[in-house]
């Protein structure tokens, strides 16, 4: 058999065999199979050079048009499959656009956040700006400089985070208050949101929780704003029909001092399990800012007074939602979380 023969039928054979191939993988086999570096159409090439001189041309021409031939039916075969395997796949992932929609969980604002922008928003729209101090804080900031005596038992191991060098996580955001007025000089109206740290974990106590501190200086402050500012506040969070008392207290960074109630939101004051049937329940504290803590802050002519308040902001969040553990906004719980 002539070699231009044995090329002819490979050509033939191969063209034969892709034509009744029936997966575009086949096609691919038989790809390599006649044209791969090992191929059965490659390698009768190799027998160039045992031909006379003169049928070499010929050959050669032969050959590589028996190869495109053979390359232009498998991509001709490839398209013809591929384009039948993606219509099969397409019918067994076929979707029907007329059932609804699973629409995609989307996140929201935290329960706290809420309270915390809801109350910003009260205060600042009363003048108030927002300043900010560190978490970690020294003895001076969170003890000294607020009128606490050294033996205060805030300032135990049980109450306080401790570090070495006089450092401890802040107890409250009143340090905030003294590094502010350090460095400004009254008029001043100022909160001071952020976390605080206590030794403490219950169901109505955290380790970690919120406060927003307030204070006000200036000349002539007096006990009259404080009732103001707050009585306003606490109707704009809880109702125009909120009773608002405030009860003496103590606190060593103000003088006098005082515990704010409200009436209860549950019975409105008429007395049930909540409020201890007392008709009221006890919100936040405040007071005038003590003579020791201006004079500490440099403020020593004593022609300054000024007014201060703390609230928790997981305190007011529970009472304005009904929630009775503190531990329930820390558990990342979606069906607590996606009620608010």
């Amino acid at each position: 058999m002539s070699i231009f023969v044995e090329l002819e039928n490979i050509k033939q054979e191969a063209i034969r065999k892709v034509t009744g191939a029936e997966t575009s993988a086949q096609v691919e086999e038989l790809r390599v199979e006649y044209l791969g570096r090992k191929g059965i159409l490659t390698s009768i090439l190799h027998k160039l050079g045992t031909l006379p001189s003169e049928e070499k041309p010929k050959f050669g021409k032969e050959a590589n048009i028996a190869k495109d031939a053979l390359i232009q039916k498998i991509e001709a075969k490839l398209d013809t499959l591929n384009q039948k395997e993606e219509d099969i796949r397409l019918k067994k992932e076929f979707i029907d656009t007329t059932l609804p929609g699973v629409s995609p969980k989307l996140g929201h604002i935290h329960p706290i956040t809420q309270t915390m922008q809801e109350i910003i928003d009260i205060f600042t729209s009363m003048g108030f700006e927002i300043a900010e101090g560190p978490e970690i804080e020294t003895e001076h900031y969170n003890f000294d400089s607020l009128n606490f005596q050294k033996d205060h038992p805030a300032r135990d191991m049980q109450d306080t985070f401790f570090f070495d060098n006089n450092l401890l996580l802040r107890t409250h955001t009143s340090p905030v208050q003294i590094r502010v007025m350090e460095s400004h000089t009254p008029p001043m109206k100022i909160i001071a949101p952020g976390k605080v740290y206590r030794c403490d974990a219950d169901i109505s106590h955290s380790p970690m929780f919120h406060q927003i501190e307030g204070f006000m200086v200036d000349y002539n402050i007096n006990f009259r704003h404080l009732k103001g500012i707050l009585s306003s506040f606490l109707t704009q969070v809880f109702g125009e029909n909120t009773k608002v008392q405030f009860r003496p207290s103590f606190f060593p960074f103000t003088e006098p001092s005082a515990e704010v109630d409200i009436s209860c939101i549950m019975c409105h004051g008429k007395g049930c399990r909540v409020c201890g049937n007392s008709g009221w329940i006890e919100i936040l504290g405040a007071g005038m800012i003590h003579p020791n803590v201006l004079k500490s802050a440099g403020y020593t002519d004593n022609k300054y007074t000024g007014l201060a308040f703390g609230l928790g902001i997981e305190r007011i969040t529970m009472l304005k939602y009904g929630i009775n553990d503190i531990r329930m906004f820390y558990e990342n719980d979606l069906r607590f979380l996606q009620q608010f």
